[in-house]
């Protein structure tokens, strides 16, 4: 792992978490190469990053979208969306993480859009996390680990999880089950400490009914711009 600090000015020391996520997106777009098709996560931090983007979009190509909520925003901003299917691969892909650890692995999934997160990721070229430091953690598993899981499969997995250790449940908006962008579960699991990411991330992802696990190793952060007191601090990993 490397690790830089980029000098900020002593008024980050009174910066709040809103404004150190307006700082981290503003300082990834440093990885963002001109003429390229961008690919954009999902989340309060991205929305940050997009307001930063919006101000070189005439200089980018256009963005890849992991969400609904973020292609609305993109293209208000006036930058165009491309459907990943037409495009090859992806120069530079930013998102942010609800939990990230040195070497790079994160727990992903606290705005539902894991799935679609994952899938752009896996086909970009290099992966930038952005979030504030309160998001680094030395082992993963204190924030519940979302899985996105078929309906019918809910209650089985949720039991699964329970021999595992784990306190399942199906994440619910106004009384009922939330419904993601693939029209899907989502089931968050509190009480696991994942010491070994890739293991577990090949593990679940083969228990039938899972869609997506919330644990992002092997399409982990190859870059994290964390922005804490003395401003953004980037490691490589």
């Amino acid at each position: 792992m490397v690790l830089n600090k980029i000098a900020v000015f002593s008024q980050t020391l009174a910066m709040t978490q809103d404004e150190l996520k307006t700082l981290v997106g503003q300082a990834a777009l440093k990885y963002v190469v001109k003429g390229e098709i961008i690919g954009v996560g999902t989340g309060s931090t991205v929305n940050k990053f997009i307001d930063a983007l919006a101000t070189i979009k005439d200089s980018i190509k256009g963005a890849v979208s992991s969400s609904v909520a973020s292609t609305e925003k993109l293209k208000a901003a006036g930058i165009p969306v491309f459907d990943l299917n037409d495009v090859e691969e992806i120069g530079v892909y930013v998102d942010g993480a609800d939990e990230v650890t040195e070497g790079g692995f994160m727990i992903k999934g606290g705005g539902a859009a894991l799935t679609r997160e994952k899938i752009v990721a896996a086909q970009a070229k290099q992966f930038v996390c952005i979030a504030d430091d309160s998001k680094w953690v030395s082992v993963l598993g204190n924030f519940p680990l979302p899985v996105e899981v078929i309906p019918m499969s809910a209650a089985r997995i949720m039991r699964q999880f329970k021999a595992m250790g784990g306190d399942a449940s199906i994440r619910m908006v106004n009384g009922s089950p939330l419904i993601t962008d693939n029209g899907q579960y989502i089931v968050d699991v509190k009480g696991l400490k994942i010491t070994h990411p890739v293991e577990f991330e090949n593990q679940i992802s083969q228990w039938p009914g899972v869609v997506t696990v919330g644990v992002f190793a092997v399409q982990r952060a190859h870059v994290c711009l964390l922005g804490g007191p003395t401003g953004v601090t980037t490691y490589t990993f």
